[in-house]
């Protein structure tokens, strides 16, 4: 089990010199990993102040040695996937080859969408995500490749540097379980950081995952002809319980039954008290 943390890239320490900063803290003091939600507006919360995660991931990637770094998740569907190619790339040059993505849907209803006149229709937009996958792994490739789909066409075109990371930039895959969609989409790529639904269909959150969600995952995706060997199940997002061994006991029934990463979020907050939060350690069974 790795254990990682999952920081807001906003409120008054989300910016980059202090998101870079407080990854330092993580890697000293023993964490795995640190995310960064991915927000144009953080949480709906327009009296949130929000910055960009890739330049604060930036940062990061040249403040630390270790630790791995990443999204979680970016709405790959209001995203151009061949800019989020090269800044991808990018980020996994300066990090030495320690970069992560995770993708989903995005929620409709969110300001992200909802206000910026992007799509709103759930089909479209699960099919807009599929193929940007496609191209994001054909652009990383460094071969010439050209695309013709629903959304995006590409003439042939040559993206250079390729990742450092071979064969390529790992990539999980965000959405609610056990949704039918997040489940087959995960399966064709390398992990499920998925949140419990509230009912079937259903993108509202309803909490973490227990385990039994992550032994149904496991079983899918073995369904599917994927490997769950070498696939990530990240169970979490949520904040530390009060109870610290309570905690433990949950991580290691999600550990028993295949979970691969534990992420605690921190909301936004000072930068001191994100910072105790940070040195409180991993709850490492």
């Amino acid at each position: 089990m790795r254990y990682g943390l999952n920081l807001p890239a906003a409120g008054p320490s989300g910016d980059a010199r202090t998101l870079a900063e407080l990854a330092v803290a993580a890697e000293e003091t023993g964490w795995d990993g640190l995310f960064l939600e991915d927000y144009i507006v953080y949480q709906n919360r327009q009296d949130i102040p929000t910055y960009d995660p890739w330049i604060a991931l930036a940062a990061i990637a040249m403040r630390t040695q270790r630790i791995r770094i990443g999204t979680e998740v970016t709405p790959l569907a209001r995203r151009r996937p061949w800019k989020l190619a090269r800044e991808c790339v990018t980020v996994d040059h300066l990090s030495g080859g320690r970069f992560q993505l995770s993708v989903g849907l995005g929620v409709s209803t969110d300001i992200d969408f909802a206000h910026l006149a992007e799509d709103q229709d759930g089909r479209r937009r699960a099919s807009r995500l599929d193929e940007a996958l496609e191209v994001l792994v054909g652009l990383w490739s460094g071969n010439p490749f050209s695309f013709a789909g629903r959304h995006f066409n590409l003439r042939e075109t040559t993206f250079l540097p390729t990742p450092v990371q071979k064969p390529r930039i790992p990539i999980w895959i965000g959405g609610g379980y056990p949704n039918r969609g997040p489940l087959e989409r995960a399966a064709r790529w390398d992990g499920a950081c998925f949140y419990r639904a509230a009912a079937p269909g259903s993108s509202l959150d309803a909490g973490r995952l227990d385990a039994d969600a992550v032994r149904g995952i496991k079983t899918f995706v073995d369904s599917r002809g994927g490997a769950t060997t070498g696939f990530d199940i990240i169970v979490g997002a949520r904040e530390r319980a009060a109870d610290w061994e309570e905690e433990r006991n949950v991580i290691q029934s999600v550990a028993n039954a295949g979970a691969t990463w534990w992420i605690e979020w921190v909301p936004p907050r000072d930068p001191d008290v994100i910072r105790r939060a940070i040195e409180n350690g991993p709850l490492r069974i």
